[in-house]
């Protein structure tokens, strides 16, 4: 009877060992999604746009590009990086095709153009090539949608 009682205890080990040899793989947790780009409650991933004033001064981001325009200025274009958002404080610079750097800053806090009663969720300051330009931002379909007047959200 103890030869069968140790024969079965035996198998029973052998089996649980097999059991834990199975080659099974443990799928390590997926890392969670990275934050979306949001400064002051907008989304930077859809298209914005900055405007400015005293020189009259606009500057969209598509997505895919930057472009630069205003009066008296002719109109430029270069690739959009990504926005790098550090804080309350999104960045980010490009080159056009005929050289001229783009450094765009976004900052989280809120900006009024100084023609209209409207305000903006960003205040932009944008350097194209040596020029220093102040400004306002926001999507591109909340200025939009926005009337003449009050927050543009």
């Amino acid at each position: 009877m103890r030869l069968t009682a140790l024969a079965a205890a035996s198998a029973l080990a052998l089996s649980l060992a097999a059991c834990s040899q199975g080659g099974e793989t443990v799928e390590a947790p997926a890392e969670p999604p990275a934050p979306a780009a949001v400064l002051a409650g907008v989304d930077l991933t859809q298209p914005l746009s900055l405007v400015g004033t005293e020189p009259f001064w606009g500057i969209r981001l598509t997505g895919q590009e930057l472009v630069y325009s205003g009066v008296d200025r002719p109109e430029q274009r270069a690739p959009q990086p990504a926005l790098t958002v550090q804080g309350t404080v999104a960045t980010l610079e490009t080159r056009s095709a005929t050289g001229t750097v783009f450094d765009v800053t976004l900052t989280a806090t809120e900006c009024s153009d100084g023609m209209s009663d409207r305000t903006y969720p960003l205040t932009a300051m944008v350097k194209v090539g040596e020029e220093s330009l102040m400004g306002c931002a926001a999507t591109t379909a909340a200025i939009q949608s926005a009337g003449e007047s009050g927050p543009v959200s």
